[in-house]
């Protein structure tokens, strides 16, 4: 016999679930105390950090993440950044301390009386084990639900007294070698039919998403791109890139209205849309997104996905495998090469305080091309989008769910999971503040990070989302008075101001070359034209 604390362990080590992320309560004690030298816990001091850090960290790894919350109070503080996680589909498996079972129907402080419920709708599974022995086959199958398609958050409450309890090893053994492999490649029939109706289109076009953000995923799509003379488009609203922008085929990030995106892809006659939404919008724009003449294929490993499409046909299946099919299957054609999409607009750098188009062409003028880029600056992101060119998979992470506070979190989590990788986190001042508290926990474990926060004193993309419905003047928008540089000294971090594009290009070259986190504000005046 052993104690479920040693069969948990025993099972997250088995799935290399090695790294911790939380913050400790009285709660979580039982489980901590006495941790094992092989696995590492990383602190956040605030339960949003504690699942921003894991969600970037799961993201760049392709992994499972551990993550350790505390009861109730633990998991309600994570939920702004669960709505993220969940909408990223990233494998975060959520442990929540609870009450000794004695207290749990009694008014005790601490006890979570409907644990499953709380964190529902942003996780996949949620359960409290009924009994002590039955921890060990809850956390292995929280594991599998996962990361199996379509992947997304789990969450076990346990509480605080199961962990002296004892099971038997022979049954935890089993559970820790137990694999689940999935195969969700498209049969052959599909594919071929696929090919069929690229080959015969007059006008097809590839759409892409987050889905299909790893090495596979931009071969399979630059194999498809190439071979059928695909233009390419970013789908609206994706967090993650599938496609290299730095590519000829590829013409930019569709906007996230249907009457805009009807307009860039009028004379399509087939969309296939791979590893993306069909279709994110924000705002409401009616109007039609297809011609009469137009079809639309989407490949999505998510049977709800699938099924809430409002138009055209969907395959559910694994999106990298369709491609990497469609790219041995089809062959040459004679339609020709796309034309070359458009390139950055030249700015001008010697504007003070700069726009934001400036502050990306400088930030894109510095950055390794094998950095990653973690952009949360909400009405600049046209512009990040725009002036940084991503070459490499996991190049470019955005809050999926729109939950703010995500990008230092985040961009932590990515250099953790990718020790070797310059990362830069771009957040606007106001999204900022919604976890600073994560600065500490790049100080204390010494994470090579450069934030680079856009400071314009307001919440930019609510007064452009004002004018655009045409309000009066509204108020809350405006946040001034914050320095910046002196909450992030606060913290052990190296902070410092700049003005001008060379300043900003002089302190991000020292700071990729630094050792430790670097913040960097930057005051900037407007954008380039609405976001909406």
């Amino acid at each position: 016999m052993i104690s479920v604390r040693q069969a948990a362990f025993d099972i997250f080590r088995s799935h290399q679930l090695t790294t911790v992320f939380g913050n400790p309560g009285s709660t979580e004690l039982p489980m901590l105390a006495d941790f094992p030298t092989d696995f590492r816990y990383v602190l956040g001091l605030q339960e949003g950090v504690v699942v921003g850090m894991a969600d970037g960290y799961a993201q760049a790894t392709g992994r499972p993440a551990l993550v350790n919350l505390h009861s109730a109070p633990g998991v309600a503080t994570a939920m702004g950044a669960l709505v993220n996680a969940a909408a990223a589909r990233s494998p975060l498996v959520l442990t929540a301390g609870q009450q000794v079972r004695a207290l749990l129907t009694g008014p005790a402080m601490l006890t979570n009386p409907e644990p499953t419920v709380l964190p529902r709708p942003l996780v996949k599974w949620s359960v409290e084990p009924p009994r002590p022995q039955d921890v060990p086959a809850a956390l292995a199958r929280a594991v599998h639900l996962a990361t199996l398609p379509p992947r997304g958050p789990v969450l076990v409450s346990l509480p605080m007294d199961d962990w002296a309890a004892e099971v038997d090893e022979d049954s935890v053994r089993s559970l820790a070698a137990r694999r689940v492999a999935v195969s969700a490649a498209p049969t052959a029939q599909v594919v071929a039919r696929l090919a069929a109706r690229i080959a015969a289109a007059r006008s097809p076009v590839l759409l892409v998403g987050a889905g299909l953000d790893n090495p596979a995923g931009w071969a399979a799509a630059v194999a498809v791109a190439e071979r059928c003379r695909l233009p390419v488009y970013w789908a609206p609203l994706e967090p993650r890139c599938g496609f290299p922008t730095t590519h000829p085929a590829f013409q930019g990030v569709l906007p996230p209205s249907q009457e805009r995106v009807g307009k860039a892809l009028r004379g399509h006659d087939l969309i296939l849309v791979a590893g993306a939404t069909a279709f994110r919008w924000y705002p409401y724009v009616p109007g039609q997104l297809l011609g009469s003449e137009a079809e639309l294929v989407l490949l999505t490993d998510d049977p709800d996905e699938a099924a809430r499409a409002e138009i055209g046909e969907a395959v559910l299946t694994d999106p990298v495998a369709a491609l990497a099919g469609l790219a041995d299957e089809v062959t040459t054609t004679r339609r020709p090469t796309p034309a070359p999409g458009p390139r950055p607009e030249p700015v001008d750098l010697s504007r003070r305080p700069m726009t934001t188009a400036a502050a990306y062409a400088t930030i894109a003028r510095v950055l390794p091309p094998d950095a990653a880029l973690v952009c949360e600056a909400v009405s600049s992101m046209r512009d990040c989008q725009d002036q940084i060119r991503i070459a490499r998979p996991g190049g470019y992470y955005s809050p999926a769910g729109a939950s703010l506070g995500f990008g230092v979190p985040a961009a932590i989590g990515v250099r953790m999971a990718e020790p070797d990788r310059p990362v830069v986190a771009v957040v606007g001042d106001g999204a900022f503040q919604y976890a600073v508290p994560a600065l500490w926990s790049a100080a204390r474990y010494e994470v090579g990070l450069t934030v680079v926060v856009l400071r314009n004193d307001r919440y930019a993309v609510l007064e452009d989302y004002r004018d655009f419905l045409g309000l009066a003047e509204v108020p809350g928008l405006r946040v001034p008075g914050i320095d910046t540089v002196a909450l992030a000294r606060g913290y052990g971090v190296t902070a410092l101001r700049v003005e001008g594009a060379d300043e900003l290009a002089t302190a991000l070259r020292d700071s990729l070359a630094r050792p430790g986190p670097t913040l960097i504000e930057v005051p900037v005046g407007g954008c380039s034209g609405s976001h909406w």
